[in-house]
């Protein structure tokens, strides 16, 4: 076989069925040159050998099995055994479109960039919890646009189930760390300290799955909130004040509350007239009733849960003298791989 020109990496934590998914749509892409599949068992008792074997005439896959140090590690894992020299990171629970590579190579031939991004969508076969989630997590009206948006405010930080990194670039970085979550916006850091761009790829999206449901949700937007003033102290200079903006909008609810005791209703009002502008989103991207209003339980179940995961890390982080690892010990995963 050809020498690849891209090589996914992939870790998986007993996902057998994540993997036949995914697999299979990478096995429909359109692009016509050789690309590699590097899948890593981290630490699974639950493996994929089985489904791996079903697409070795499909697919050029390099299959590796580990002990569980975390999903950055095992990234990194794959990307110093790939053959490639320009790395495509994926999440398990996602769904390639069939021309995806075709807009990656379009976009790398017109301005090439040593990392990407590409935004996230929800796929028709999605439950309606998972269209509800993915909406909280990728509207503009919520957090989530900065991630997915064409015109996102600053530089752009792609995430790890969607992002593009050249072999140059990992060498100059060591790829990611051992913080998670966190550890992509903590490798885009790194990133521009050593020189590199980032850039969105608007037109390379995966349908992402995410396997959650209300509570693995909240407990997952809450270490979001935990994890962004580690990251602020662990790199001056790019916190952002719209990093506040779940606090802020819990605390409006407080205060609307407070104010509503004493006859003031302009702060519910305000609140409500939100919550509506979300629902039509919901409804006019989703056409469906009962998904707009799960959208709105699920940006409420966000900026609750990251808003006081965020409060309550920055408190800690800038008055207590213990390490963050020693704070926080569950963002964190201490068995690393030895290079």
């Amino acid at each position: 076989m050809a020498h690849p020109k891209y090589s996914f990496i992939i870790p998986v934590f007993n996902r057998p069925e994540e993997v036949q998914e995914l697999l299979a749509s990478l096995a429909r892409q359109t692009y016509n040159k050789p690309f590699e599949v590097v899948l890593i068992e981290d630490g699974s008792t639950l493996d994929s050998e089985h489904v791996v074997a079903n697409f070795k005439d499909k697919l050029f896959i390099s299959y590796y099995k580990k002990d569980n140090s975390g999903p950055g590690d095992s990234r990194n894992f794959g990307m110093r055994r790939a053959k490639a020299d320009y790395f495509i990171v994926l999440d398990s629970d996602c769904i390639m479109p069939k021309n995806y590579l075709e807009e990656v190579e379009k976009e790398l031939n017109a301005d090439f960039v040593h990392c990407f991004g590409g935004p996230d969508a929800a796929h028709e076969s999605f439950s309606k919890v998972q269209k509800a989630i993915n909406f909280a997590m990728t509207s503009f009206l919520t957090t989530g646009g900065i991630r997915g948006n064409k015109k996102s405010v600053g530089k752009f930080q792609p995430r790890s189930f969607n992002m593009g990194i050249s072999r140059e670039a990992f060498k100059a970085t060591q790829g990611f760390g051992n913080i998670h979550p966190g550890e992509d916006p903590d490798l885009t850091f790194r990133i521009w300290k050593a020189g590199f761009k980032t850039r969105l790829f608007p037109k390379a999206f995966v349908y992402h799955k995410r396997r959650i449901d209300w509570g693995k949700f909240k407990t997952q937007v809450n270490k979001f909130g935990m994890v962004r003033p580690i990251l602020n102290s662990w790199h001056p200079g790019t916190a952002k004040l719209t990093y506040w903006f779940p606090t802020l909008f819990v605390g409006f609810i407080v205060l609307s509350l407070i104010m509503a005791l004493f006859g003031q209703f302009i702060g519910i009002y305000l609140v409500f007239m939100y919550l509506w502008i979300l629902f039509i989103a919901s409804l006019i991207s989703n056409k469906n009733f009962e998904i707009a209003g799960l959208s709105v339980y699920a940006v409420l179940i966000q900026f609750f849960g990251y808003g006081w995961g965020f409060l309550k890390s920055t408190f800690l982080i800038n008055f207590s003298k213990k390490e963050p690892e020693i704070l926080f010990p569950k963002l964190f995963f201490s068995k690393r791989e030895i290079k």
